[in-house]
């Protein structure tokens, strides 16, 4: 029996238009090794589970936007994400809290991006 490899979600990091900057994978690049393998295996674990995961791997911020939560040696790291057309997952924004509740520039910062997707949805498929 043939195995159709398209039927898995993909992983895609937002790509800013105008400079070409992929926030999150420059985020990740920036951090320890260990604390890379484990927000790098926290998105693998996204993936298999097709974007979705319960609290307290993910939670929902707003409209489509979820929060992958990867905390490591004191550090919170979160990545905003949704689904996408095509089982395409995008990786929009992230950042390490430091405060108890997620800041409102942050929120923004991704629901842009997520605008800039749309606006841009031929990069994505």
């Amino acid at each position: 029996m043939i195995y159709n490899n398209d039927n898995k979600y993909r992983v895609k990091f937002y790509q800013n238009i105008e400079t070409g900057g992929r926030p999150v994978l420059e985020y990740i690049e920036k951090l320890s090794l260990k604390e890379k393998a484990k927000v790098l295996k926290y998105i693998e674990f996204l993936r298999e589970n097709k974007g979705y995961l319960d609290e307290p791997y993910s939670k929902h911020i707003g409209g489509r936007i979820r929060e992958l939560r990867v905390d490591f040696a004191g550090n919170r790291h979160r990545i905003f994400y949704f689904s996408f057309i095509e089982k395409n997952i995008i990786l929009l924004y992230a950042f390490l809290k430091k405060t108890t509740k997620t800041p409102e520039s942050e929120i923004k910062k991704a629901k842009e991006n997520y605008n800039n997707v749309l606006k841009n949805k031929e990069i994505y498929k």
